[in-house]
């Protein structure tokens, strides 16, 4: 037993300079383990709560020292004595101690930081990498059934420890440790860069990359040929939004892709060969009384079917593998119907509309809606919730993409994560910004430690007749 014997919580910065969580958690006889809690910008609204103080007095009111002051008494009480290697208990408790669905009462973002802290500490002191310990955990998720409070269906699903369907096609996804193919942010439009253009970002997939190392050195040029691109035509080719992408003033969102394929062939490289285009439409935030509002060509308004038929026209012309949020959070019969569009063309990653929540995906597993999900820890508040969503996924034939926030910190977390459960695939950021190159450069370091870890890049994509 690795007994929990402090518990420490501070306030920092994440990099918009917003108020966050740090929390450590200390086992007898070990080092800390430290863990920050990262923010998002465009948040679904069936996110799990973060708690904020509300004092217009101190920080705009954004500050966190109620969650911190959370974190030092009720939660440190609850959890001191516990076993830092038993994060199923651990994150239990913290659910339990909450009371409330969405944590809404402690504060997710103060939860989120003892259950991964308590990870950190865990590894400390059973003297392993962070990695290894994740993968002990999600080999015990695999193996487990799900607690009782879930629903009976989702309960069913679960229980088998298999991941049948995606392994008919991949046996190395779920089973780690694996090297993700990075989704990149090339352009950043919506609120990570003042709403220049309403389509959030414009992402590469190094698919033809045969090692995460040639995939991120493939991506650093095409990133750098576009910035030269931006600048050559008379646009910005330097200021960056929140995630690190380009930011221009761009005449129309279809025009961020053409940019973004043209750096492609700039950096000598093929699209659609080598490297394919992803987007994240994030259209929930222009998404009104059943109106998709697009500011291009003077103002469009488009229904469902709108979109859809442009999203379909595009993945028709260009070299597009993954659209993220293509229809808001509550259009789940748009949804619906644009899955039966491009569900077997490309991958349709649901962020918004899934949250990270086992009980939303088993919604969209039942109805057949996208055959993706983003996974954001700070979504669902805890590790182990985190991995069971994971898991549903997989063994329903979902595609997960690990991800991280607009708001970062330099907490490298989902890196180890994303080999420890084999997942795939992950969406950072670009590549500039500290707080991105954190996890980049973290995957560089596992890459070379880990000598059995696998990259399998476009074949994650193997069952999509687009690529």
């Amino acid at each position: 037993m690795y007994r929990i014997e402090r518990v420490h919580a501070r306030e920092v910065f994440d990099s918009r300079g917003k108020p966050t969580v740090e929390v450590e958690v200390t086992c007898a006889g070990a080092r800390l383990g430290r863990a920050i809690v990262p923010c998002g910008a465009s948040t679904g609204k069936f996110e799990a709560v973060e708690l904020r103080d509300g004092d217009d007095e101190r920080l705009d009111g954004t500050g966190v020292l109620q969650a911190v002051a959370n974190v030092r008494g009720e939660i440190a009480s609850a959890i001191i004595g516990m076993d830092a290697a038993d994060q199923r208990q651990i994150d239990h408790q913290l659910c339990e101690l909450d009371g409330t669905e969405n944590k809404s009462r402690l504060g997710a973002n103060a939860i989120l930081g003892v259950s991964l802290a308590t990870a950190y500490a865990a590894a400390e002191a059973k003297g392993v990498q962070l990695v290894e310990h994740l993968g002990d955990i999600w080999r015990e998720c695999r193996e487990s059934r799900v607690e009782s409070r879930q629903t009976d269906r989702a309960a069913d699903v679960q229980s088998s420890a298999s991941l049948s369907t995606l392994n008919s096609q991949h046996s190395t996804l779920g089973h780690g440790p694996l090297l993700p193919l990075p989704m990149v942010n090339m352009i950043s439009g919506g609120r990570h860069a003042g709403d220049n253009i309403e389509f959030q970002d414009f992402l590469v997939l190094p698919v033809g990359a045969t090692s995460y190392r040639q995939a991120l050195d493939w991506i650093v040029t095409v990133y750098r040929r576009l910035g030269a691109l931006l600048c050559d035509r008379g646009y910005e080719g330097v200021l960056v939004g929140d995630e690190g992408g380009y930011g221009p003033k761009l005449s129309s969102n279809e025009e961020a892709v053409e940019l973004v394929i043209a750096a492609i062939e700039a950096a000598g490289l093929k699209p659609g060969a080598d490297a394919m285009i992803g987007l994240d439409v994030a259209s929930t935030e222009f998404y009104a009384d059943g109106t998709y509002h697009l500011a291009e060509n003077g103002g469009r308004r488009l229904s469902s079917d709108g979109m859809i038929d442009l999203l379909a026209d595009w993945v028709n012309r260009y070299p597009i593998i993954s659209i993220e949020d293509g229809l808001a959070e509550d259009d789940w019969d748009g949804w619906k119907h644009l899955t039966e569009r491009l569900g077997d063309r490309v991958q349709l990653i649901g962020d918004d509309l899934f949250v990270t929540n086992s009980q939303r995906l088993q919604q969209g597993i039942d109805t057949g809606t996208a055959n993706s999900v983003l996974v954001k820890l700070n979504q669902i508040g805890t590790l182990w919730e985190t991995l069971q969503t994971i898991r549903l996924a997989l063994k329903n034939g979902y595609l997960p993409v690990v991800s991280a926030r607009s708001g970062e910190t330099e907490d490298a977390t989902i890196a180890d994560l994303v080999v420890a459960t084999g997942a795939g695939q992950i969406k950072v950021g670009s590549i500039v910004r500290s707080e991105r190159l954190a996890k980049y450069n973290q995957l560089l370091r596992l890459e070379e430690q880990l000598e059995g870890a696998k990259y399998i890049g476009r074949s994650v994509f193997a069952s999509f007749s687009a690529n």
